[in-house]
Order: structure tokens, then sequence, then C-alpha cells
């Protein structure tokens, strides 16, 4: 039974879900980065605000994010922006969270 639950498990771990024309979201095992949003935000299934809405995140909380990417460009309080910070399951627009245009991730954790 540990053998076929080891072998389970490996198959798991390399499997992945790609949606045609979307960035994937990091695994929840890679690094993780603090970000905190300014305003409440959506985060959405897919980076654009047209999307399936999926939660709520709320201002002044810390929530942990794995990537940025691309996605459809955002205009609001003043700024504009086409990066997405990507969670475990979606993606918020980087215009509502605190920091430069990639919510303080680093440049190399694009998704």
């Amino acid at each position: 039974m540990r053998i076929r639950t080891a072998v389970i498990g490996a198959l798991a771990g390399a499997l992945t879900l790609s949606v045609p024309g979307a960035a994937a979201v990091a695994a929840p095992a890679e690094t993780t980065y603090t970000v905190v949003p300014y305003t409440n935000v959506n985060v959405r299934k897919l980076p654009t605000k047209d999307s399936a809405y999926l939660t709520t995140l709320t201002a002044g909380h810390s929530y942990q994010a794995y990537c940025w990417t691309h996605g459809q460009t955002i205009t609001d309080n003043g700024y504009t922006n086409d990066i997405w910070i990507g969670f475990v399951d979606g993606y918020a627009s980087a215009v509502y969270l605190r920091g430069n245009e990639y919510a303080n991730l680093p440049v190399s954790a694009q998704c």
C-alpha cells in the first residue's frame, strides 16, 4: 500500500493543468511572497477582470502570492498596469496591491 501511495503521490506531483491563453499559477510548494492590498480586491480565475470571481482579499491583510504574470490592463486610482499576481487558485491585479508594479515580487517570480 505504501508503494502505491508513493507512486500516486509522485504522479500527482507531475501533473499540471493547462488552460489555453492563461498563465499557470505556481505550485504551493514554491517560494511565496507576502502581498497586502490597500483596498479590497477580487481574485479571479484568470488574469482578467471578466474571468470567474473566486474570492476577495481584504484591505490591510497579508496574503501569500506565488508569482506574477501579464494579463488584462487595469486602470484605477490613477494607476495603470497589466501585472496580475498569482495565488493558489487565481489572480488579482497588482494595481490594488501595495508596492511597485509587481506588488514587490521579484521580477524573476514570473509565472
